[in-house]
């Protein structure tokens, strides 16, 4: 009952760490309550039309052809003639929904959004469609609902194509795009013959919104560089012209429609987004039309130096490079709607063909815009700040009045007014960084309290004199400190949960004394040198996350481990084992994750390793532990199982490119496999070697489905590691001189553990723990890019289960991949724990330690300043390792069960003699 206990604590102690991180970093940046503004002076146009070409790159559209031809030759003809362009700088994570609330509401939506969904808002904001008069939309059901939904009133108009429609496996990804030219077209013409909508649409303040994903899928589905990518961009260009036509008649080329052609993010060359890459984050901007200025040449070399206007041979044509947020307040101004309430946006004044009294008038308005949230972010937190301890935002700001004529002031008072956003929506967070690093800091003191009361035969009794005292007194200052501050919910449960944690802490500071008392008769160079050792090699850990060749350098160290410490002298062939099975291993972090074609025949190939290890156990097992025919049938059926899986992607993926769809038996196996994976195993033998086998093979079949290349070998080297590693441990015992030591052959996962044979911890277990926490750390770096899904998303690995775009589903498979070698190191890690006698308790505190000691090391590493990418990866790391500390405490119980339970779905009837 104790033991469930702490883990429970535990669990919830790691969850609350896991979650102040979204609250100290995460948080929405939205305040309400601020009133829309709006330019006085009349607008330029009376209608916008905005065209997003879903993951279209920047060069993918400007890039001229061999020829010297374009292969969107209309938009370069507005470039080169009526209009203005430029380079549209996203921020990461380069996703869809991120992408879009930049481009119409005008401020970066915070990452969690993005686990949230594409269709629901997480938190409603106001954009340039919510301020228009009637906006209309055509295009994905992904995208276009949250607009509508976060409109105030019934002026939002959706149109969309079914869900299903988004196929990756299509034969053509580019009708979606010719379906909302052609719904465009039939809206125009119908409009002719009905009076209200033809009155509505002769209204001003109107907008037009074009979502086109087939650029995007057709991405996905056969990478950027392919035909099928380019020659839908020539589609998008096509459709344009002639959408521009059928508007133009439509309103009798009144001039009063403005223009604007962009993308929500890019691509990579292997057709993922989500990260940093300029591939991803550079979109093309292209506006014209009412209000524009023309196109504007130059003859002085532009201040761009990235090279691409020699490259795609614009460099006699003015250039202007927006952040993405700018769209939203460009759009407002050109139709003379409020700019949208939490736009950060800085409306770009190059792109306006107006009077010098408009650009600042409406400058002047986006500067009061920005201005209005500054105020009412300062007033929140004023509110809810004693006014001893609130420090306001210091900064020149200039009177509305003095600056109402002056462009120059009005952007500086913006550039002030966005650092004051920046610095009351960070006002808190060294005060909640406090109060998480001091429960850190507890918890991790409490867990090695536990470690040394329990096996340094340290049982003093905890002392609690005057304790209860001081916890209740703390508790009730805070609570009434965090009350008077009308603080959130959350920030109870980061300053209160320091208090029991250390009350916790100090019950056992009878513990530390005894410890110090029996210093003198205890190993301390022995004890020195192993806590040297084990703090160099978490140092090392933390350093593999930004260098991941440390990881190499690490494993190749280990492999050395069996001749420093003598046992290649006992046991060559698993020295050698160990050896060549840690180099195979450390190859792995030197292999990119991301940016490779499929290599579909490295899949094959690994499921014929895969066979071939286990039919060499099953030969060399047939004396040591023989199997019955049951288990015998079992394994065969299996490997049977695993040919099949290793064969599906080649037919999968050939199918695919041939246009011919996912094959329905390739996608039924798949979904087999994955739905019996867990459960298969618990049909087999509980003998050590025999349970492992068929968990391995188990979950080799599902990764081999999940897999597109070089991946797929790592689960049968991890396990080769592990088989030798299990092995090793036994011989390390041995030299140890440990008694009773028990045959791995003989050993069952489902017998009852003897508790008189549970030995006390030794300092080489820290040694056990570091490895076990090393296995974790490489999985982790090889499939960094999958932890990280939601900030690079590739499809292909799921290719063999289905092609319909699902985010969760395809989130979900990708996660499992990324949870199958984690289990196997697992299974693993409890094998070591009944063969070396050990409580499955101590090793787990001891790796639990260690991870805690990472994941504060990342808490302060993280950092909130230098570029989005820098900002974004840093939390990830935290995030990460936080993941795996509950990860682990959860999965320790899901291996329990995966190894010493057994279903049997039938019995023989017993014989009845006479």
């Amino acid at each position: 009952m104790r033991m469930i206990t702490f883990f429970l604590v535990g669990l919830i102690v790691h969850v609350v760490f896991f979650l102040s991180i979204f609250d100290i970093y995460f948080t929405s940046p939205l305040v309400h309550g601020m009133t829309p503004q709006a330019t006085p002076l009349a607008p330029p146009a009376s209608r916008l039309v905005l065209v997003v070409g879903d993951g279209l790159r920047a060069d993918s559209l400007f890039t001229l052809l061999h020829n010297g031809s374009s292969r969107a030759p209309y938009l370069r003809n507005v470039i080169e003639e009526r209009g203005t362009w430029g380079v549209s700088h996203t921020r990461v994570p380069t996703e869809s929904r991120p992408g879009h609330v930049a481009l119409i509401a005008g401020f970066y939506e915070d990452v969690s959004a993005v686990a949230k969904g594409w269709k629901e808002n997480p938190v409603e904001f106001d954009s340039v469609f919510n301020e228009s008069r009637h906006t209309w939309c055509w295009g994905s059901p992904d995208i276009l609902p949250m607009f509508a939904k976060g409109a105030s009133g019934d002026h939002v108009y959706t149109h969309t194509y079914p869900a299903e429609e988004e196929d990756f496996a299509s034969t053509d990804a580019s009708r979606l795009d010719s379906w909302v030219f052609t719904q465009v077209k039939s809206f125009f013409q119908s409009a002719k013959s009905n009076s209200s909508l033809r009155a509505s649409l002769l209204e001003d303040k109107n907008i037009f919104f074009l979502h086109l994903l087939g650029i995007d899928t057709n991405g996905h589905a056969h990478r950027p560089v392919s035909q099928e990518y380019l020659d839908n961009i020539g589609l998008v260009d096509t459709g344009i012209a002639e959408l521009v036509s059928i508007v133009e008649d439509f309103f009798n080329y009144d001039g009063r429609t403005a223009y604007v052609f962009t993308s929500d993010h890019g691509m990579t060359n292997w057709g993922s987004h989500g990260a940093g890459h300029p591939s991803e984050t550079l979109t093309p901007l292209v506006v014209w039309g009412a209000g524009v200025q023309n196109a504007h040449r130059v003859t002085e070399p532009q201040s761009y130096n990235d090279g691409y206007l020699q490259d795609w041979k614009l460099e006699h044509l003015r250039r202007v490079d927006v952040n993405q947020a700018d769209i939203a307040p460009l759009m407002a101004s050109l139709i003379g709607v409020p700019i949208p309430v939490n736009s950060v946006g800085v409306l770009p004044l190059l792109y306006l063909n107006n009077s010098d009294q408009f650009k600042a008038e409406t400058m002047y308005t986006n500067a009061i815009q920005v201005l209005e949230q500054f105020k009412m972010k300062m007033t929140q937190k004023k509110e809810t700040t004693l006014s001893f301890l609130f420090t306001p935002y210091h900064t020149p700001f200039h009177s509305p009045l003095s600056v109402s004529h002056q462009i120059s002031l009005c952007q500086s008072l913006i550039s002030h007014a966005l650092e004051g956003l920046v610095y009351y929506h960070t006002y808190d967070r060294f005060f909640l960084g406090c109060s998480v690093v001091l429960g850190f800091v507890g918890w991790t003191s409490y867990v090695v309290l536990v470690i040394l009361k329990t096996h340094a035969g340290l049982n003093r009794h905890p002392s609690l004199v005057k304790l209860h005292c001081w916890y209740f007194s703390c508790v009730l200052v805070i609570t009434m400190f965090l009350l008077i501050q009308r603080s959130p919910v959350t920030y109870y449960i980061y300053c209160l949960l320091p208090v029991p944690v250390w009350y916790s802490v100090l019950r056992e500071s009878g513990t530390l004394t005894d410890l110090i008392r029996s210093a003198p008769s205890l190993p301390l160079w022995k004890c020195l040198g192993y806590f040297v050792l084990v703090a160099f090699g978490i140092e090392l850990l933390v350093v593999s996350f930004f260098h991941r060749a440390m990881l190499t350098v690490g494993l190749a160290v280990l492999s050395v481990w069996p001749f420093l410490s003598g046992l290649f002298g006992k046991a060559k062939f698993r020295s050698l084992s160990w050896f060549l099975g840690c180099l195979c291993l450390a190859a792995f972090p030197l292999m990119p994750v991301v940016g490779r074609e499929p290599i579909i025949h490295l899949v094959t190939c690994a499921g014929i390793l895969t066979l071939f290890t286990s039919a060499c156990y099953l030969w060399s097992s047939r004396h040591r532990a023989p199997l019955r025919l049951s288990d015998r049938q079992q394994f065969v059926t299996q490997m049977i199982h695993v040919a099949v899986c290793a064969y599906v992607p080649y037919l999968t993926h050939s199918s695919l490119q041939q246009k011919q769809g996912l094959p329905l038996l390739n996608q039924i196996i798949s979904w087999t496999t994955l739905a019996s994976s867990m459960i298969v195993p618990l049909l087999s033998s509980t003998r050590l070697f025999h349970r492992l086998l068929s968990i391995f093979l188990s979950l080799t079949a599902t990764y081999l489905l999940l897999s597109t290349g070089s991946e797929a070998l790592f689960p049968p080297v991890l396990s080769w590691l592990m088989f030798v590693w299990i092995n090793i441990e036994q011989e390390a015992m041995l030299a140890q001189g440990v008694s009773g030591r028990q045959e791995l052959s003989t050993i069952d996962f489902s017998a009852n553990i003897d508790i008189t044979k549970i030995r006390q911890l030794k300092l080489d277990d820290i040694r056990r723990s570091y490895f076990f926490s090393v296995n974790f750390l490489v999985i982790c770096s090889h499939f960094l890019h999958l932890v990280s899904l939601f900030s690079s998303f590739d499809p292909a690995s799921v290719y063999c289960f289905l092609t319909v775009f699902n985010p969760f589903i395809m989130g979900g498979l990708m996660m499992w991949k990324v949870i199958i070698p984690f289990i196997i190191v697992m299974c693993t890690f409890e094998t070591i724990q009944v063969a070396t006698q050990l409580s499955s308790r101590s090793l787990f505190l001891i790796v639990l330690v260690i991870s805690d000691l990472m994941a504060l090391h990342f808490f302060f590493l993280v950092q909130d300043y230098g570029s989005w990418l820098d900002i974004g990866t840093s939390i990830s790391h935290y995030v990460i390792v936080m993941s795996m500390t509950i990860f682990l405490m959860l999965l320790s119980v899901v291996t329990h069960i995966f190894t010493t339970q057994r279903l049997i779905l039938w019995r023989r009837p017993k014989m009845h003699f006479p």
